[in-house]
């Protein structure tokens, strides 16, 4: 093969090569995205690796996931990188929306805490309520026999366990001070692995610790103390505002559409089932459609918000446009405070 030759085959390989990458580049900005900020317990569990299979092959869309705290999602929201944020802390979720930055919030799944601890046991809390369970944790801590773990770090799990220590009678910004405290400032999956090596108590979703010890990541830990409707652990998904951002509001609209729809409802219903015998998220629509309990009760007083004596998952003044129904009830409010 001559000079000439070599020359033409090389400026060949280089024309297909720039057609390819033309091409590849063309298909990939012809694909359309979707970024979420969402809580770490969704991501970790594996959950929105099927929200992103099947909702691209339902609508060609692309999700693009960003796992945080739900403090850090909402922080990622107000900072204009996402398009909608999924997390689960009613308090943090309405700061939010009264700020301007989210619209069109809905609830679509539900599972619990627990309170997960050493197989010893040392503060002797298996089946008790949560709160007389905390305050044992709390007595035995201070007299060196146990460990808690807080994630501290804004997320709705520590939401959740700031509001129990409440209820507990402590306050939780002086009691995460205290020496049998450890502050991990990481995401569940993370918090969990800290627990297990330090054999100390944690609040936890059912879900990461469900997949963290089936998959043996987690080796000592026992769910202790998993009943009382304060557990309830309630997802959301809220859309940004675009007239604070000119974010993807309508894909993000389809998504939140197909998550409450039959089936995103239909496959929470079905996630983990088969392998954990039970689904790790608990679809919402139906509860509150048949008002099923104890569970609607619960979803209620720990989900939804009061809005001129109606207790809904979105006020009026948080919705934008015509494009979603929600869910409203006229109950006695007085017990539905917001957490």
């Amino acid at each position: 093969m001559n000079k000439n030759t070599l020359i033409l085959s090389g400026v060949i390989v280089l024309i297909i090569t720039g057609i390819l990458l033309l091409y590849n580049y063309q298909m990939q900005e012809n694909v359309r995205h979707l970024t979420i900020s969402t809580t770490t317990s969704l991501y970790d569990t594996g959950l929105l690796d099927v929200v992103a299979k099947r909702f691209k092959e339902e609508y060609g869309i692309e999700l693009q996931f960003i796992p945080k705290g739900t403090g850090a999602a909402i922080q990622d929201a107000k900072n204009g990188v996402c398009d909608a944020i999924m997390v689960h802390a009613r308090s943090k979720e309405l700061e939010f929306m009264k700020e301007g930055y989210g619209v069109n919030r809905k609830v679509f799944a539900y599972n619990f805490f627990v309170i997960v601890g050493p197989k010893d046991d040392p503060a002797h809390i298996k089946g008790l309520p949560p709160i007389e369970a905390l305050k044992k944790i709390a007595k035995a801590g201070r007299e060196g026999k146990a460990i808690w773990v807080t994630r501290d770090d804004g997320s709705g799990t520590n939401t959740k366990e700031i509001y129990l220590w409440k209820l507990a009678g402590y306050n939780y910004s002086k009691i995460k001070n205290e020496k049998w405290v450890y502050r991990t400032g990481t995401g569940m999956g993370e918090t969990l692995k800290v627990a297990d090596a330090k054999n100390a108590y944690t609040l936890s979703d059912t879900a990461t610790y469900l997949k963290y010890s089936k998959e043996g990541i987690i080796k000592n830990l026992e769910i202790l103390v998993d009943k009382g409707s304060e557990l309830i652990n309630i997802y959301s998904i809220i859309l940004i505002n675009p007239n604070k951002y000119h974010k993807n509001y309508e894909d993000a609209k389809l998504l939140s559409k197909w998550l409450t729809g039959e089936e995103g409802q239909k496959m929470l219903e079905e996630f983990g089932k088969e392998e954990y015998g039970k689904p790790l998220f608990k679809p919402i629509v139906e509860v509150l459609k048949n008002k099923r309990e104890p569970y609607f009760d619960w979803i209620l007083k720990y989900g939804f918000i009061e809005d001129n004596g109606v207790l809904t998952e979105c006020p009026k003044e948080f919705r934008y446009g015509n494009d979603f129904t929600f869910f409203e009830f006229r109950v006695p409010s007085n017990n539905y405070k917001n957490y």
